[in-house]
């Protein structure tokens, strides 16, 4: 049995997490901390936070987020680009989207040194979005209850994002669902120009009803 990248992605995941919740001092020196790294230079933050998490549930909804989505986008870049060459992006995508999405959070906070933040959302994030460019009107469902067309979901999640982020008022690194979400529709509309026509053309033929 071959194991898929995203897979083994989860996995790394799932074991650098659960390393994190035993020992504080390896969760700490991964965690995102932007005061450290503009003062000690420690640029590595930004990918090694995207591999540990704040607890079991933290960890749970990204991997399970991710093992769908990140499954179908794997597969379409490995039609598009062939199994070797589009797992290599599918990774270098992955990877940058954990990292791009903390840009912004980063320049807000860099001169700020309680703020701390963990976890792969802006991966995840861009990796939703993605699939909901490549298919639009394939229905996510939230909790198992309430399902929409992606596009439709992506639209209401973007201004969520943007409107909590702007308040600020709760724990969560709203801004790197927003930036990661932005990054993984950008991402494929280049490497996959005629995806925007397919994209329009399915939104063109939606009936709610």
């Amino acid at each position: 049995m071959t194991l898929s990248i995203t897979t083994v992605l989860i996995g790394i995941t799932a074991i650098l997490s659960i390393l994190g919740f035993n020992k504080p001092d390896f969760l700490n020196r991964w965690m995102f901390i932007p005061y450290l790294i503009k003062n000690r230079g420690q640029w590595d933050r930004f990918i090694t936070s995207g591999f540990i998490h704040k607890d079991y549930v933290h960890l749970l909804f990204n991997m399970f987020t991710f093992y769908f989505f990140g499954g179908f986008v794997e597969q379409f870049l490995a039609y598009k680009f062939g199994t070797l060459i589009g797992g290599v992006i599918f990774v270098i995508f992955y990877l940058l989207g954990i990292v791009l999405s903390d840009i912004p959070t980063y320049l807000k906070n860099q001169d700020n040194s309680y703020y701390r933040a963990l976890g792969a959302s802006g991966g995840t994030s861009a990796t939703v979005f993605a699939s909901i460019i490549i298919m639009p009107l394939s229905d996510i469902c939230l909790f198992g209850i309430l399902c929409l067309p992606g596009f439709i979901l992506g639209v209401l999640f973007l201004i969520y994002s943007y409107v909590k982020g702007k308040n600020g008022d709760d724990a969560i690194n709203h801004d790197a669902h927003l930036y990661g979400a932005i990054f993984g529709i950008i991402f494929i509309l280049v490497i996959s120009p005629d995806s925007a026509v397919t994209f329009f053309d399915q939104i063109k033929s939606y009936k709610p009803f």
